[in-house]
């Protein structure tokens, strides 16, 4: 278990992860739509995730989304670097290709200790359930940066907002469970990730 706390003038986090947990959840950020996309991640990857956040939506959502991702994404790096130098290993790569009603989502994932995202959702609404768009960008951006992974991620087709949203994340979620199942000795030729 990886626990996390961050506290700012904008935000309180408090974290627990279990990457190979049992699908043990409680998420309350105070953002109805985040805390669902958040469920779906955890939910679809496997993990065991406790997170607790407080913070100034009464400004808008960019600092509690950016902040969740930036301790998702520490704890997740911890993770995977302990799954790395395990006797068990690690896969290292994932993907998905997934489908959500109208929508298709293709997901790949590098747990390689080099960040990059790179998304292409092409969302065109202002919001969805009180979430800007522009912040499901950033939060895979910030999620990728502090986990230490390249990301890429790309709506194929559909038109409905809510679907290409959680499509990504539960994408994201099934291409992160994969890298992170055991696959016995090194991940890369280097010898380290």
């Amino acid at each position: 278990m990886i626990v996390r706390e961050r506290k700012t003038k904008e935000t309180s986090i408090k974290l627990k992860l279990d990457v190979a947990g049992s699908q043990k959840i409680r998420i309350q950020t105070g953002h109805g739509f985040f805390d669902h996309m958040l469920h779906q991640l955890a939910f679809h990857s496997g993990w065991d995730l406790e997170l607790t956040a407080t913070g100034d939506l009464d400004v808008d959502d960019h600092h509690m989304v950016e902040d969740v991702a930036l301790v998702i994404g520490s704890a997740l790096q911890e993770a995977w670097r302990a799954c790395a130098t395990s006797d068990a290993g690690m896969r290292r790569y994932g993907q998905r290709l997934l489908p959500m009603d109208d929508v298709l989502v293709l997901c790949a994932v590098d747990l390689s200790g080099r960040p990059y995202s790179k998304t292409r959702l092409r969302l065109k609404r202002e919001s969805v359930g009180g979430l800007a768009c522009e912040m499901v960008d950033h939060f895979f951006l910030s999620l990728a940066v502090a986990g230490c992974f390249t990301l890429h991620i790309r709506k194929i087709t559909g038109k409905n907002h809510h679907h290409i949203i959680e499509a990504s994340f539960k994408a994201l979620a099934q291409a992160l469970r994969e890298a992170l199942s055991p696959a016995p000795g090194a991940a890369s030729t280097k010898g380290v990730l």
